[in-house]
């Protein structure tokens, strides 16, 4: 018994002298130098399997700057149109019958009220007849002729045109001198006059409200607001209040400096009706803020699914090729294993290759998603937006991308036995 016992003794101390006469295993050192000899032993290999990795970075690099960059610019257009639009109208409240029943009025001095409240430009005034009158371009009708709807009308005062950022084709608009006589003029809006077809105005030409003639003294090409005046027939406002049974005026459009939209809104109401200020509704512009969000998060999720997609193909190619190589080297492994590499050493080394393709996959798409990002902000002549950190995060996304598309790969290089591989 106690020969066996010494015997067993003596088996296990020069177990452990043959264990430790073996290479404790692969250097810090040996591992990276091998791991960047295999990523570029094979160039080609390495260039296709990059594609994948590089045009998925390249998208969400893109993804943020794009969606940065056109809330800018949409935000600009909002500014330039929404932002600087303030509208006072009639309030209403449901009376017993249940028909609306307006809770103030709008006074026909309006414009002159606001007009020196801090941060506005121009004003207007707006009002349609009760009822919708005729309009024609002759004033004796055939019968015979098919019937056809008549364009609306409008009546505003003489500030309507730089209030709504509008240009005249042909003509002039009305001015206070129109207005205060009550002459009988009108400006067309450009589908009106294509309706009633009249396309100057040089001989005079004269439309028909109500069979009184109205003398066509210009054409409203276009507007920045109130797109409907664009089919309407424009009338003084004291004309139509003479003439049209203009009883009330619907709206005050104000055309105000960005940023001052909630001081117009807080003290319009109180300058034209300091007694009952709350009778008005006030529209005034939104948050630009929020709608940079808005745009950001929309133009995100287009470019994120994109990136997305690609980021998964490259991840594929990029385990692939790692599995690839890992059926190539099997006698390397063997190799490896036999003169004392620990399974670990072998799957840190693919691990190694798979993150180094995919931190070099993200260094490129980097660099392309900004070079397009610039290349559009270059053609639209726009203003290139993209935060610092966008960068650093496609980098990051890309190891990240590598060392799970190496994680299996690495795994079944581990398990590989050095008799099997050697034998192979």
């Amino acid at each position: 018994m106690r020969g066996l016992k010494q015997k067993f003794t003596e088996w296990r101390g020069s177990r452990k002298a043959n264990r430790a006469a073996l290479p404790p295993g692969v250097s810090t050192k040996d591992l990276l130098r091998e791991t960047f000899e295999g990523v570029g032993a094979r160039p080609s290999r390495l260039i296709i399997t990059l594609i994948g990795t590089v045009l998925g970075i390249a998208s969400l690099v893109a993804t943020i700057g794009f969606a940065q960059t056109a809330s800018g610019q949409i935000a600009q257009q909002f500014d330039a149109l929404a932002a600087t639009r303030v509208t006072v109208e009639p309030g209403s409240t449901k009376a017993a019958n249940g028909k609306e029943r307006a809770t103030a009025s709008l006074p026909w001095d309006a414009v002159d009220r606001v007009s020196d409240l801090a941060g506005v430009e121009h004003a207007a005034l707006l009002a349609k007849p009760k009822t919708a009158p005729k309009v024609a371009a002759v004033q004796v009708q055939d019968p015979s002729a098919p019937q056809t709807a008549s364009p609306s009308v409008f009546a505003a005062s003489p500030e309507l045109l730089e209030t709504v950022d509008g240009k005249i084709s042909t003509g002039r608009f009305f001015d206070r001198g129109h207005d205060e006589r009550g002459d009988r003029v009108v400006v067309l809006g450009k589908g009106a006059a294509e309706a009633l077809g009249v396309n100057r105005v040089t001989g005079q030409p004269a439309v028909f409200i109500d069979d009184r003639a109205y003398t066509v003294i210009g054409i409203l090409d276009s507007v920045g607001t109130r797109s409907p005046l664009l089919d309407a027939v424009i009338v003084p406002l004291n004309t139509a209040r003479a003439q049209l049974d203009v009883a009330a005026a619907e709206n005050l459009d104000m055309r105000i400096a960005v940023g001052a939209g909630p001081v117009v809104a807080h003290q319009a109401p109180i300058a034209l009706n300091p007694n009952s200020p709350d009778g008005f509704k006030v529209k005034a512009p939104s948050n630009s803020n929020a709608l940079q969000e808005g745009v950001q998060a929309d133009v995100n999720v287009l470019f994120l699914a994109i990136g997305i997609v690609a980021l998964i193909g490259g991840g594929i190619g990029i385990a692939n090729v790692t599995l690839l190589s890992v059926a190539e080297r099997r006698g390397e492994i063997g190799l490896r294993r036999a003169l004392g590499a620990r399974t670990r050493d072998i799957a840190a080394q693919f691990m190694l290759e798979s993150l180094t393709t995919g931190v070099l996959g993200g260094l490129m798409g980097v660099v392309v998603g900004l070079f397009a990002l610039i290349g559009v902000c270059i053609a639209q002549q726009w203003t290139p937006i993209i935060a610092f950190w966008a960068a650093p995060v496609g980098v990051l996304v890309g190891a990240l991308v590598g060392l799970a598309a190496g994680t299996y790969p690495a795994l079944k290089a581990a398990r590989i036995e050095p008799v099997d591989a050697l034998r192979d």
